[in-house]
């Protein structure tokens, strides 16, 4: 069985040997020699993280163009930094699931119906790709891996304050977002620099994993009391976008996030709290979140709200999206309708529900994805996912015994993504970019960890 996953998960391709004897991985430096010689790449790595930083600081504030530019810019420099590599940096089996989820795309483009749309939608996803590319390629510095997620965790301080600003003053509401028929119909729901409080969850949620990873390991106790300003901010920020899904994607987060650190802590704690940490902690957690819903009001409506069904106008909407997009892929089941939102947007109304034609997506990450790349393309990206957290739980393994304390970053990495992928269950605001870009943010982290088979011990 153990045999079979690691198989499933690549743990046993002997991607080095292919490495060796490939063609194609020998174009990688052969710009090598021009590269000793030229002054810019001599500040290879921190112009690509001056790069990646660049595009995490102006995603909140900039409109998608600008964005789009960057994205561009980081791409190329990416080729540039391959073809002049000189170390060669090994293949991951992230790369390799990456590569067949592209495949899928570009299959998917080529028989969707609305051609010319899925193609940009191709080349939207392409920009997303080249950034994944060369954070995992300048993220595997421990050095600035720990200058970009601090300047990450500073730059979400910025839109916290101002969506904490917000709740304090009051905020006009851009849309209705709360049930109108509900207590809570006139609540205020903070935004910050996003424009939608969805939005702003998703945002956060990274942020708030990363932070207390970063309380962990910074040294120094200044330090430590800004992390704890961070996570206490960045999870009070969260609770006022009054977002469910976001609230569930930080439960979910945090429990992932509690269980890696049990497991990193495992070796120093006393036998008392290896048997008796977990039933203490989630049995005061789950007290404490049954006294939250019995004694605050808008967390009981928001949390009932959940089980109202068609009784909630939020989720009456989701349900004729989701019964529109079942449609949808029941006509195109294989390769789908074609990535991006532009055939989303002109296929959907084919199928819409009367009064539900102006939906932006299908209100779900995985359902988009079968949607848009059909079952064979969604049965990709499930692989990917697959290849990710092994790779996570495997690398973390080796830090642990190391006693190398970067594995705290890579439990955050890991802990964030599982709280994005649990809010794009019921949302897309996955595809926004400044989302999306922290998506694969947090999957280059785990990528960056990664070590080159003929460095590994055997076992």
């Amino acid at each position: 069985m153990l045999t079979a996953w690691q198989g499933f998960t690549l743990q046993t391709l002997p991607l080095a040997r292919w490495q060796a004897g490939s063609l194609a991985y020998r174009v990688i430096g052969l710009g090598g020699n021009w590269r000793c010689g030229s002054w810019l790449l001599q500040w290879a790595e921190p112009l690509g993280v001056l790069l990646i930083a660049l595009v995490l600081g102006f995603a909140p504030f900039f409109d998608t163009a600008l964005i789009g530019v960057l994205l561009i810019a980081a791409g190329a420099y990416w080729l540039l930094l391959t073809l002049t590599d000189d170390q060669r940096h090994s293949v991951t089996p992230i790369h390799w699931g990456l590569l067949l989820y592209f495949a899928m795309m570009v299959l998917s483009a080529a028989f969707s119906p609305e051609k010319k749309l899925a193609l940009n939608g191709l080349i939207r996803f392409s920009l997303y790709l080249g950034f994944f590319l060369l954070a995992a390629q300048v993220l595997r510095s421990p050095r600035w891996r720990n200058w970009l997620l601090t300047a990450y965790l500073h730059l979400s301080l910025v839109v916290t304050v101002y969506g904490l600003r917000q709740q304090i003053h009051g905020v006009k509401q851009l849309a209705t977002w709360n049930d109108p028929t509900s207590p809570l119909a006139d609540a205020t729901r903070v935004y910050s620099y996003l424009g939608n409080p969805n939005l702003l969850s998703s945002y956060l949620l990274p942020a708030i994993t990363l932070s207390i990873a970063a309380l962990l390991l910074w040294q120094g106790w200044l330090p430590k009391l800004l992390a704890l300003m961070m996570v206490v901010l960045n999870t009070a920020c969260l609770y006022f976008t009054g977002s469910r899904g976001g609230w569930l994607a930080l439960i979910v987060a945090l429990v992932v996030l509690f269980l890696l650190g049990r497991y990193w802590y495992s070796a120093i704690l006393p036998q008392f709290w290896r048997r008796w940490l977990l039933p203490l902690v989630f049995g005061s957690f789950g007290v404490a979140l049954l006294g939250a819903i019995l004694t605050v009001q808008a967390v009981r409506l928001r949390v009932m709200s959940m089980f109202a069904g068609r009784g909630d106008s939020s989720n009456n909407y989701r349900i004729n999206v989701w019964e529109s997009v079942f449609q949808m892929i029941g006509d195109f089941p294989l390769f789908g309708i074609g990535p991006g939102n532009g055939v989303f947007k002109k296929v959907y109304p084919l199928y819409a529900r009367t009064g539900f034609e102006n939906a932006l997506g299908a209100y779900s990450v995985f359902l988009e994805h079968i949607l848009e790349i059909g079952w064979l393309g969604f049965a990709s990206f499930l692989w990917l996912l697959l290849l990710t957290l092994s790779q996570g739980l495997n690398q973390l393994g080796r830090l642990r015994r190391l006693g190398d304390d970067q594995g705290l970053w890579l439990m955050g990495a890991i802990a964030g993504g599982a709280g994005l992928l649990t809010q794009g269950f019921f949302d897309t605001v996955w595809y926004r970019p400044v989302i999306n870009t922290l998506w694969w943010l947090m999957v280059a982290i785990i990528a960056g960890f990664a070590v080159p088979q003929q460095e590994q011990p055997s076992p």
